[in-house]
């Protein structure tokens, strides 16, 4: 492996002019491609093989009226006014008017009026999915909103159409941070953007590439900001490695070409490898069967792909253009002291390595402690109540809960399928079905049957007496699909819950039944791949339990922030509910491969050394010191990155933002940077321990780069 990268590199660095070329053509196609074919992002939400996608496609198929998509307006009185006085209802018939009058709109609802009459509502309705109405439908929707505003009313909109955007510079933030922490690291402001400009590169092409498929994929808003997110903190963390490991060889006296391609053999292989871990980790979302996470997954690993192809070839050109330049270190930035050692990285490593079992058993305690609260931890989809207050979204959930109930928020739709009831038995038949559901326990209100125009297919809209992430509600889920499976099959009668509180509860069941089997997919893939990576036993199920721990830990401060509503201010969270569903799993997916790119890099370098000179308790103290510095490094730049999604509006964002920045906390600076070496000093020289029946089915890939002095 070490061999022909170390070819690619001086192959790179003597053909710079055609590499960049090269890359600069790809994203010049990839954009034009986009231009010419690129669609919209849709927020289209299908579990397949659950019980409210069934009813959903049942609705597509024989009740396309019922299948569309709707936004709630929400009005609201002047404070100690009705909208039963005549001025107000007459700006709130004036808006809905001027609703009906809107693009792509099929028909608007009657306004119904909470009890006091202060506060009311109506829907909007569209035959078409939310995913397929257009930006400008969307838009003049929203402004609707100013001929009520203009009366005094308060107008506010739910159900995702008229929701505005909210924007914010999570990605500048994190790059201006990560230029700051490069400079500093790489004692060079020419070194420091040379991992801004590759990774920026490979995001824009893969952001462009999405953007060239998403007329052909369903491509959801999270997909692409995921894919930023991954590809900017691993595009500058691979390039991070491999440029240090050239200065390094620049300062020992190498030759720039030599050094180059040395660096591309050596810590290249290991950014092979790490990046092939990431990879792994995305695409093996794909065994959850959900299709956007499975589309979020592909597009994060692709953009990986990007990056790890980047680092290996665009790199060594740009290196070598910079020539000599990148010898002279700048004093100003601490070159002065980089030159003469890394000082702070070796007392660590030697206060680790003298007190290993001290260590290890306070890191432990650490790391449980901060898994605790994720053994109560509750999973859903936020609701209106988990946005931010400053949203409209927010507004009218808190308006509607107000004026008719926290189940208000949380409709049921019960679709019954009766394709044998005589035509004059069915207006029997509705009255039977609604007075049913009416008598379950936790059922606040039960709309009127609606049959299809054939009449064989029913809908009844059932208001839970408790809000949409509740147990309560869960459980009345439960007990309606128990009761209609009890129904007889002579009877042709087939029952089924669906809405969107309905397809939230299947979600958060669907992941947890697929979370045992992502995590054995995902974790013994990658123990394969780094048994062959360090022909060892024990240094890959050490890398598998660390970062078990680190996963227990960043799960245990999400649901501590997130759920439990601790610093909730601090961190701007709206409300505390339950944990996004489909975060846990995601949160696996992309830790699992980050930390492995840490474990590749840091132990990748002791290997090299215990494999140069034997010396089992010398290469840990060796090979964290050489790298312990860049791995710092680039942890922080990849917290930065993750922790600046934090400014998001979005709750989902937020979450996921905050829990990849703590995982990186924990694992890189607290399970790799301390609990690893601790570890590798006590196992010694059985860390590197492969029985010799498994060693002849092992391929030795040299990733060390012990071959190169013969290249």
């Amino acid at each position: 492996m070490a061999t022909y990268l170390f070819r690619l590199g001086r192959w790179s660095h003597d053909h710079r002019r055609l590499v960049l070329a090269f890359w600069l053509t790809i994203l010049l196609t990839v954009g034009g491609l986009a231009t010419a074919f690129g669609g919209t992002k849709n927020n289209k939400f299908e579990v397949p093989g659950t019980e409210s996608q069934q009813a959903q496609e049942l609705l597509e198929e024989r009740y396309p009226a019922a299948s569309g998509s709707y936004a709630r307006v929400v009005f609201a009185a002047p404070e100690g006014q009705t909208l039963k006085d005549s001025s107000n209802a007459a700006a709130m018939n004036a808006t809905l008017r001027e609703a009906k009058g809107a693009a792509e709109v099929s028909g608007v609802s009657e306004p119904v009026l909470s009890k006091d009459g202060t506060i009311g509502y109506a829907d909007v309705i569209y035959p078409t999915p939310s995913s397929e109405i257009s930006e400008e439908a969307k838009q003049e929707l929203a402004d609707i909103s100013a001929t009520g505003e203009a009366a005094g009313l308060q107008v506010e909109f739910s159900g995702g159409i008229a929701a505005e955007e909210a924007a914010h510079g999570s990605e500048s933030l994190g790059m201006i941070v990560a230029f700051f922490v490069l400079a500093i690291t790489m004692a060079s402001l020419l070194a420091a953007g040379m991992p801004l400009i590759t990774a920026a590169l490979g995001v824009m092409i893969g952001m462009t590439g999405l953007t060239a498929l998403s007329s052909v994929i369903d491509l959801s808003e999270t997909a692409p900001v995921l894919a930023t997110m991954l590809g900017l903190a691993v595009g500058i963390d691979y390039a991070l490695f491999i440029l240090a490991r050239h200065k390094q060889n620049l300062g020992e006296g190498m030759e720039p070409r030599e050094s180059v391609a040395h660096a591309s053999g050596t810590a290249g292989s290991a950014v092979v490898f790490a990046g092939l871990t990431v990879i792994i980790a995305l695409v093996g979302l794909l065994v959850v069967n959900i299709p956007f996470l499975s589309v979020m997954g592909l597009a994060a690993a692709g953009t990986v792909a990007i990056a790890v192809l980047v680092a290996l070839t665009l790199l060594p050109a740009m290196l070598g253009f910079a020539g000599t330049r990148l010898a002279k270190p700048n004093r100003f930035l601490g070159g002065r002291r980089i030159r003469k050692s890394a000082p702070l990285s070796a007392r660590w490593v030697a206060f680790v390595t003298r007190r290993p079992k001290a260590v290890l058993l306070v890191g432990l305690a650490l790391l449980i402690g901060a898994a605790v609260p994720a053994t109560h931890m509750e999973l859903g989809l936020p609701d209106g109540s988990s946005e931010p207050t400053s949203s409209t979204e927010r507004r009218s959930y808190d308006l509607l809960t107000e004026g008719f109930g926290p189940g208000f928020n949380g409709t049921l739709t019960v679709v019954v399928d009766a394709p044998e009831v005589a035509r004059d038995q069915q207006e029997a038949f509705g009255k039977e079905v609604a007075e049913t559901l009416q008598d379950f326990p936790g059922v606040a209100a039960v709309s009127p049957a609606m049959p299809n125009e054939q009449g064989d297919l029913w809908i009844v809209q059932v208001t839970p007496e408790t809000g949409p992430a509740t147990e309560e509600t869960k459980n009345l889920v439960t007990a309606l699909r128990d009761e209609a499976d009890k129904l007889p099959k002579d009877a042709h009668v087939s029952a089924y819950v669906t809405g969107q509180t309905a397809v939230n509860i299947d979600t958060a069941d669907r992941l947890n039944q697929a979370l045992p089997m992502y995590i054995a997919v995902v974790v013994g893939l990658a123990l394969l791949l780094l048994t062959v990576v360090f022909r060892s036993i024990l240094v890959p199920l050490k890398a598998a339990a660390g970062f078990l721990l680190s996963i227990a830990a960043s799960l245990g401060v999400t649901v501590w922030i997130f759920q439990d509503g601790n610093l909730n201010g601090l961190f701007d969270v709206a409300a505390a509910g339950p944990i996004v569903s489909f975060l846990p799993i995601l949160l696996i997916g992309i830790l699992f491969g980050l930390a492995m790119d840490y474990e590749v890099f840091l132990v990748s370098r002791m290997r090299e050394r215990f494999t140069h000179d034997g010396d089992a308790q010398g290469a840990v103290v060796k090979g964290y010191t050489d790298s312990g510095r860049v791995v710092t490094a680039a942890a922080t730049i990849m917290m930065v990155v993750f922790g600046a999604y934090l400014l998001s509006p979005d709750p989902i964002i937020k979450s996921i933002g905050l829990a990849l920045a703590f995982g990186i906390l924990a694992d890189a600076f607290l399970v790799r940077l301390t609990l690893v070496p601790a570890a590798m000093a006590l196992l010694g020289r059985h860390a590197w321990w492969l029985p010799k029946r498994v060693s002849r089915y092992v391929p030795n890939l040299d990733i060390e780069g012990a071959r190169l002095a013969t290249t």
